[in-house]
Parts: C-alpha cells; structure tokens; sequence
C-alpha cells in the first residue's frame, strides 16, 4: 500500500476545517463555487466527480485524488470507470499522470472497500 487514503482524507479535512476557521470568507465563496459546479446538470454529478479526479491527477494533487475519488464512490462510481478517468488523465498528463493514475486506483480500492 502506497498511501492510506482514508487517513489522509481526514487529516486533510481537519486541515481544511482549520483553514476556514482562519478565512471563512474565502472558504464560503469556494464552497458556494464548488457548489455550483458539481450541481446536476448535463452532466451528472458522478461524472463531474471524475472529471475532477482527473484533473487531480494530471494536476499530482494527493488531496484533489482522494476527495474527488470518494466522492465518484458516493456518486456511484465503478471501478471500470474510474480506470477509464486514469487512463485519460494519463493521456493528458504523461508520466506523470501513470504514476498519480496508479494512486488513485489504489485510492479507489480503498475507499470502497467499506
């Protein structure tokens, strides 16, 4: 196992909690802004989680794979899905992306395992 991802998601939510303690401001804007994007529409919330994931990993951001993967899980992501969102990210994001690809499958097996 690379990373426990489950750990990481709260450590990086009680990060996160602090932070909009100290800037609540900036941190109600960005909450209403990611809102607004992940709300149905064309396009489901559940692809719109995937997408995200896929910028977290063409971006090699930890935090973005793992909250963005547990919220494609909750949305109802499968695995096969979410191995065709690596694979794009890969495409867009070169090496890079295959070995951050890798950690977000790992990130999905853990996260969905209950």
């Amino acid at each position: 196992m690379h990373k426990d991802w489950k750990n990481a998601n709260q450590t990086l939510s009680q990060a996160i909690t602090d932070y909009r303690k100290a800037s609540p401001e900036l941190a109600k804007a960005f909450s209403g802004l990611a809102n607004a994007a992940t709300t149905p529409g064309e396009l489901s919330p559940k692809i719109k989680e995937l997408i995200a994931m896929a910028i977290g990993i063409a971006g090699r951001c930890d935090g973005c794979i793992g909250f963005h993967t547990a919220a494609a899980i909750r949305h109802g992501a499968t695995r096969a899905e979410v191995l065709e969102t690596i694979d794009v990210a890969i495409y867009m994001g070169g090496g890079p992306s295959y070995v951050y690809g890798a950690q977000a499958l790992e990130a999905f097996d853990q996260l969905s395992a209950g």
